[in-house]
């Protein structure tokens, strides 16, 4: 797993994203739709 750190505008960048569940500074959860189609 990475040890990438996410800075506070590439959360809410990512938090945008409907496929994104919930995302912080350490880590991105996926939707299970995400998961099915990827």
């Amino acid at each position: 797993m990475s040890k990438k750190i996410f800075t506070d505008e590439e959360v809410v960048l990512l938090s945008k994203n409907i496929y994104v569940k919930n995302v912080s500074n350490k880590g991105i959860t996926y939707t299970d739709e995400f998961k099915q189609i990827f």
